[in-house]
């Protein structure tokens, strides 16, 4: 009797849910799905093999000025389509770093907390935060308090393969 219960209440949530929810949710799902089926090495061995059919057509057509269109025309929608896929994979990736990062930062004791929401801050404001994480930098490398600096005859006998990183 309960399960029928929650099913009832998640249906009649879910046709609660607004147009743009659901249109959203929708493209979400098919954004990362695609990302995952267009970035693979097939989806580009298929791009190629097209290239090279329609290239090999084009004797057939005479080189006229329909053959190019059709590779024109085919290539600019795919671009313009791809284009949101892209940014709204690269959207959700960027905002589970930032998650991540915020929350590495609330854990970690004597972590400046103003840190967390940074993508937030206005363009100057992020300028003058780069510019005083430059100064504090600096006076690491004076005072002789920067452990992850490399010297470079370290970074030359690394490369010499002398050491592994």
């Amino acid at each position: 009797m309960a399960m029928k219960t929650q099913k009832e209440k998640l249906k009649k949530q879910e046709e609660s849910r607004d147009f743009f929810c659901v249109v959203s949710d929708a493209f979400r799902i098919f954004a990362r799905r695609s990302s995952m089926v267009l970035g693979s090495a097939w989806a580009f061995a298929g791009a190629i093999l097209i290239i090279v059919v329609w290239g090999l057509t084009g004797p057939a057509f005479h080189y006229s000025d329909t053959w190019q269109l059709i590779i024109n025309t085919g290539t600019t929608i795919v671009t313009f389509l791809m284009v949101f896929l892209i940014q709204n994979t690269q959207n959700r990736d960027a905002k589970a770093a930032h998650l991540k990062l915020d929350e590495v930062i609330r854990a970690l004791k004597g972590a400046r907390n103003e840190l967390v929401d940074l993508e937030k801050l206005s363009d100057e404001d992020l300028t003058s935060l780069e510019k005083q994480f430059e100064r504090v930098r600096k006076k690491a490398e004076r005072d002789g308090n920067n452990p992850g600096r490399i010297e470079s005859s370290d970074r030359a006998e690394r490369a010499s393969g002398g050491q592994d990183i």
